[in-house]
């Protein structure tokens, strides 16, 4: 038997604290020195929240048990490492179950399912398991190889792409293998995507790769936690649709049935190079307390207003940066029927143990966001969501002035863009064009988005290092609106300069709805309505260009009255 065991192969790449090439270790000797560690270091993002949720994460918390009180929670961010006492729990939890963690184990392979087969002991290439490969329908814009070619994968990496397919397989139709009573024809219809494919996945990054882990675990009852699918005796080909039982069910659960097949690669190393993947285990529903995701209410129909808002999960937004969904980032723990959003439960307790003290309120918190854009029936992969951004702990209460103040520059940057996209609208239809579709083309507004992105993070930053004190909060709001202002007169102008003489003229139209009105689309109506429209959006500039204004006119009129030659104290 071909041997590979997760416990202590280094199949994970951790980055030192002190820069330097990555170090490579199994997963004893990465929760022991997790203190060493900024974080996990993988070859695909949406890897990263897959490696946490079903190994590390569940591991640590099968060991030593989830932190019952925020108290409990804060004195084990405090530490920043694992006691001694905990890491020889570690250990012996790892030695209690080291043999589930066998990657090629005969009886109980990590994560599959032993002498899993098809009927006709067919297997596919390991693209099957590799989102960004050509697989099937699965093939990836531009790709550079073909479901024909071979893809040899390391033990590693067929361990990393075993926990992605976990977490984010593709939906549709599924092999049937045999064993499984529910497949038709050879094939298992209706299947979801993986868990997290269902999710806007949020996970919150501490400094070291201890304090993520911690900061990654909820406050949670010993009762409410259950088992980690290596507790639970060794699936088999059959599947169940159910509910979860307890929050180490949901993270380490079995989407999919899975099995690898290793070769020797000539060498005295072992490779990857097959694959057998059918139908796993079916959420009965997304848990309410799913931590890793935040929340998004949708009304009751009209024909039922006395039922309860249906809260779902808020998935990112494809081509959207992490800012630009702050408000649901930030919106805390709904207290009655009237909210839009609620944040992730993770969240949520970090600004209540900085509410409490337990974390300083420049925390260098960082957020990163994961999702997966599916197309076709969820059946093919069309693009991945993945984006980090500095999180100030103060944005997380209420009524905080950096919550405000954060959520002003988010919704100020999306006005200047619908500005933008209106002024180019204005100066197409004063030309006798039509505007830029919104789902088509690339309105000029996208470009400055893109420009405002990097301002925006140092403004997230700049926030954070701040820590409520509302002087700096307040030249912030200042040097943001006039940057911003800066950035987005550089587009008006460009297209402005860019209108053809027509323009000048413009074109006059009646107006919709309203018999008999006209409007005159030109240039000089679309500039002076751009103008108007930063002003209101940017109104601490526009203060001060008004004063600026002043100030030149009173010093023209002051040399104008002023005799040539003489001399004027002021």
């Amino acid at each position: 038997m071909l041997e590979y065991n997760l416990v202590d192969e280094p199949w994970l790449a951790l980055r030192p604290l002190d820069g330097g090439p990555p170090v490579h270790l199994g997963i004893a000797e990465a929760l022991t020195r997790a203190r060493e560690f900024d974080g996990l270091s993988v070859d695909f993002a949406t890897q990263l929240p897959a490696v946490l949720r079903q190994v590390l994460l569940p591991v640590v918390v099968a060991a030593l048990g989830a932190p019952a009180t925020a108290a409990a929670q804060g004195e084990r961010l405090a530490r920043g490492e694992f006691s001694a006492q905990e890491k020889e729990c570690l250990l012996a939890y790892l030695a209690e179950h080291r043999s589930r963690f066998e990657l090629f184990d005969e009886a109980a392979p990590f994560a599959q399912v032993a002498g899993l087969r098809t009927a006709k002991d067919e297997t596919k290439g390991t693209a099957a398991l590799v989102a960004t490969a050509a697989s099937g329908n699965n093939v990836p814009l531009f790709a550079s190889r073909s479901d024909a070619d071979p893809l040899d994968l390391t033990p590693a990496q067929a361990a990393h792409w075993l926990l992605h397919t976990h977490c984010w397989d593709t939906a549709a139709i599924k092999t049937g293998v045999v064993g499984d009573d529910q497949a038709k024809a050879g094939k298992t219809t209706g299947n979801p995507t993986g868990p997290l494919g269902q999710l806007g996945v949020i996970v919150p990054m501490g400094r070291t790769l201890y304090e993520t882990l911690q900061l990654n675990i909820p406050v949670i009852a010993a009762a409410n936690l259950g088992k980690p699918q290596w507790e639970r005796p060794p699936a088999n080909p059959a599947w169940e649709q159910r509910p979860v039982e307890g929050l180490l069910d949901l993270w380490t659960w079995q989407a999919r049935r899975v099995r690898l097949v290793p070769e020797q690669d000539g060498v005295g190393g072992t490779k990857v190079t097959r694959v057998v993947i059918s139908a796993g285990d079916r959420l009965a529903a997304m848990p309410e307390w799913e931590p890793h995701t935040a929340w998004t209410f949708t009304p009751p129909a009209k024909k039922t207003p006395s039922r309860a808002p249906e809260r779902r999960p808020r998935r990112h937004t494809q081509g959207k940066a992490a800012w630009r969904g702050l408000e649901a980032l930030l919106a805390p723990v709904r207290q009655n029927d009237e909210g839009t959003f609620e944040t992730s439960v993770l969240l949520d307790r970090i600004g209540a143990l900085q509410e409490d003290g337990r974390l300083a309120a420049d925390y260098p918190l960082r957020v990163e966001t994961f999702g997966m854009v599916y197309g076709t029936q969820s059946a093919v992969v069309e693009d991945v969501v993945h984006d980090a951004i500095p999180l100030p702990l103060l944005a997380l209460h209420q009524d905080s002035e950096t919550r405000l103040f954060l959520l002003d520059v988010a919704e100020q940057a999306e006005q200047l863009a619908r500005a933008l996209n209106n002024l180019s609208a204005d100066l197409r239809r004063a030309v006798g064009a039509d505007p830029i579709p919104w789902d088509k083309g690339q309105r000029p507004g996208e470009l400055l988005l893109h420009v405002l992105d990097g301002l925006v993070r140092r403004v997230l930053a700049g926030a954070r290092e701040a820590g409520g004190d509302e002087d700096r909060l307040e030249r912030g709001r200042f040097a943001w609106e006039e940057t911003a202002a800066w950035r987005t007169w550089e587009h008006a102008d460009a297209l402005l300069a860019a209108a053809p003489a027509s323009a000048f003229a413009g074109r006059t139209v009646n107006q919709t709805g309203k018999p008999g009105k006209t409007h005159t689309f030109s240039l000089g109506t679309a500039a002076d309505s751009f103008s108007r429209e930063v002003a209101r959006i940017l109104p601490r500039h526009a203060h001060t260009a008004r004063t600026a204004v002043r100030d030149r006119a009173g010093a023209l009129e002051d040399t104008v009255k002023t005799p040539s030659g003489a001399h004027v104290d002021h």
